[in-house]
C-alpha cells in the first residue's frame, strides 16, 4: 500500500470514529477529530496540518455527520423542535461570524480557544444534572433566554475552532436548561447540524478548506454517524453522560498539556 492509500486510510478511521462517537452522544464529532487530525498524522510520519485547516476540515464534516446523525433520530419525540430553534438560530449566526472571522487569528488562538471550550464543557459535564430522564418529553421546558444567549456565544467560539458546538452545547443543555440526557443528545445533532452551516461557509469563505481529506471525512461521517446513533439510542443514559465525560476530559488534557509544553 503506498503512502497516499496509507494517509487516505488514516483519514477515513479518524474520520469513521468521531463520527460514530457524534451519533452516539449527540456531538459534532470535532472533540475527537480536531486534537486527532492535528496529532495523529505527523505522529506517523505523515506531514501536519495547520490548526487553520484542521478546523475548516473538522466544520465540513461535522456537517455531514450531524445531518446523518440527525436523520437516525428523526423517528420518535427526542429531536425538541422549540429547543432546536431557539438555539440553532443564534448559534448559526455566530458560527458564521466565529468561522470568517478567524481568518485573522493566528493557530495559537485557535488552539487555546479550542481548549478553553472544551475545559468548560468537562467542568458542566461532572455538575450535577436536574433535568429528568423519563419517557414523558412532551411538556417539556426550559429557560429560553438563557438557551439563545448561550447558544450565540457557543456558535462564535466554535466558529473560530470549526467545530458546530455541540461538545459543550450538550453540557449547557444538561447543566443549564435542565434538558433530560436523550432529548439533549438528539435535539444537540440538529442544532449542530444548523450550526455547521455558518460555521462551514464562514470556513470555506477564509480560504483554508482542504477538499480531498474534507470529501474523506465526509465519507466516513455518513457511514458511521448513523451507526452510533442507533447505537447510543440502545445504551445506559448514565452510561452515555460519562462516556461524553471522558471524552471531553482526555481531550482538554492532551489540548493543555500541549499549550502549556
Amino acid at each position: 500500500m503506498d503512502l497516499d492509500m496509507m494517509w487516505i486510510l488514516l483519514l477515513f478511521t479518524i474520520g469513521f470514529i468521531g463520527s460514530f462517537l457524534s451519533g452516539m452522544v449527540g456531538i459534532g464529532g470535532s472533540i475527537i477529530k480536531y486534537p486527532m487530525l492535528l496529532y495523529i498524522p505527523p505522529a506517523l510520519g505523515f506531514v501536519a496540518f495547520r490548526a487553520q485547516e484542521v478546523a475548516a476540515v473538522s466544520a465540513i464534516q461535522v456537517f455531514f455527520a450531524t445531518l446523518a446523525g440527525m436523520l437516525a433520530y428523526r423517528k420518535g419525540s427526542l429531536i425538541n423542535l422549540k429547543l432546536v430553534v431557539t438555539m440553532g438560530i443564534p448559534i448559526v449566526i455566530g458560527g458564521f461570524l466565529g468561522g470568517y472571522g478567524s481568518r485573522w487569528l493566528p493557530d495559537n488562538a485557535i488552539n487555546i480557544t479550542y481548549a478553553l471550550m472544551a475545559l468548560a464543557a468537562a467542568v458542566m459535564m461532572f455538575l450535577p444534572k436536574r433535568g429528568s430522564d423519563d419517557s414523558d418529553y412532551a411538556g417539556l421546558t426550559f429557560n429560553r433566554t438563557l438557551a439563545a444567549a448561550t447558544a450565540a456565544a457557543v456558535g462564535l467560539l466554535s466558529g473560530i475552532v470549526g467545530a458546530a458546538g455541540a461538545f459543550i452545547t450538550v453540557p449547557i443543555m444538561l447543566v443549564l436548561l435542565r434538558i433530560p440526557t436523550r432529548v439533549a443528545i438528539a435535539s444537540s445533532l440538529a442544532i449542530t447540524f444548523i450550526a455547521s452551516i455558518g460555521t462551514t461557509a464562514g470556513k470555506i469563505m477564509g480560504g483554508h478548506m482542504l477538499w480531498l481529506p474534507a470529501a474523506v471525512m465526509v465519507i466516513a461521517s455518513i457511514l458511521a454517524a448513523p451507526l452510533g446513533a442507533m447505537a447510543g439510542k440502545r445504551m445506559n443514559v448514565k452510561v452515555l453522560q460519562w462516556l461524553l465525560a471522558a471524552l471531553i476530559t482526555a481531550t482538554v488534557i492532551k489540548i493543555w498539556m500541549d499549550i502549556l509544553a
